[in-house]
């Protein structure tokens, strides 16, 4: 992987490590079929202040105004521990966590994959799952990366850097046959923009593609910006055969030894479940499909 550092990238780099243990399986069981934690140096977290590695353009995430979702759970996290919030600002590219949290210079990021190499991490806090995204005023009703349809239509896609690393969906199509009609859209885009990772779900209303399939916090978020109203739909299956993950358990990281912080931070989580739970919706965070079945059946018990 080329950077598994921009917030949804992370995600993706997990899902490409867990294809290459698939075709390790086979191996002698003396081969080492794992990558080692990278070793930490110790550096104290601080006691006078939550120290927050973040991206300062990275939205729905987090940006320099303290105005995404990450920044309302860093203030609740905060508020808790009777603390103020210290930034330090730097963008999720190559090199993220070694230049911030792994360097001692700031002591927490709110929002890795959970059991991330590069940080211990809490409970997961949530967890979404990459959807289809389309003009609701075409009413294609895709939700399945099985839909004979996407073999005639031009599906947008993130890639990953500047080299146009696969993400998912595009292995996950790729593998079907569907390579020629893929248009690929860039997670890190131009920086000097607002909003970079929108761009992909700017061509759905534009109608540059018919589709697109786009990890859940940036497609509910920047979906609900449009003029032109939106389909979000969970993809299906969550985990494509033999093993390609499309839903994920995100969690907070701290550095590795920092245990007394990451339990803290766990308490939090769970006593403040329903507040996130809010935060989440208020930025339209889509749950994954399993999710939303259990939670209908729950309102209909409680009816």
């Amino acid at each position: 992987m080329f950077s598994p550092f921009l917030r949804t990238a992370v995600i993706i780099a997990i899902s490409l490590n867990s294809l290459s243990c698939v075709e390790t399986e086979q191996a002698p069981q003396w081969v080492k079929n794992y990558i080692s934690p990278p070793k930490q140096l110790k550096y104290p977290a601080s006691a006078t202040a939550l120290r927050v590695c973040a991206d300062p353009n990275n939205m729905p995430f987090s940006n320099q105004k303290g105005e995404g979702f990450e920044n309302k759970i860093a203030n609740l996290i905060a508020s808790e521990m009777d603390l103020p919030v210290e930034y330090l600002w730097w963008a999720e590219r190559r090199g993220f966590f070694r230049n911030t949290l792994r360097a001692g210079k700031c002591d927490v990021v709110i929002g890795v994959p959970a059991s991330f190499e590069l940080a211990a991490t809490t409970r997961p806090y949530y967890r979404s799952t990459y959807v289809f995204v389309s003009r609701s005023d075409r009413h294609l009703g895709i939700n399945s990366l099985e839909d004979p349809r996407l073999k005639t239509m031009k599906i947008g896609v993130q890639m990953i850097g500047d080299d146009g690393t696969n993400a998912p969906p595009a292995h996950a199509l790729t593998n079907r046959g569907m390579i020629d009609n893929i248009r690929g859209y860039t997670l890190y885009g131009d920086y000097s923009e607002t909003d970079p990772p929108a761009r992909i779900v700017d061509a759905v209303v534009k109608g540059d593609v018919d589709v697109a399939v786009v990890w859940g916090p940036l497609a509910g978020y920047f979906a609900s910006k449009q003029a032109v109203p939106l389909t979000i739909t969970p993809v299906s299956p969550e985990i494509d055969k033999p093993y390609l993950p499309f839903v994920y358990d995100i969690s907070v990281g701290v550095r590795r030894g920092e245990d007394d912080l990451r339990q803290r931070i766990d308490e939090i989580l769970d006593k403040k479940q329903a507040e996130i739970r809010s935060i989440l919706n208020s930025y339209h965070v889509p749950a994954p499909r399993t999710e939303q079945t259990a939670q209908i059946a729950i309102t209909k018990e409680g009816a």
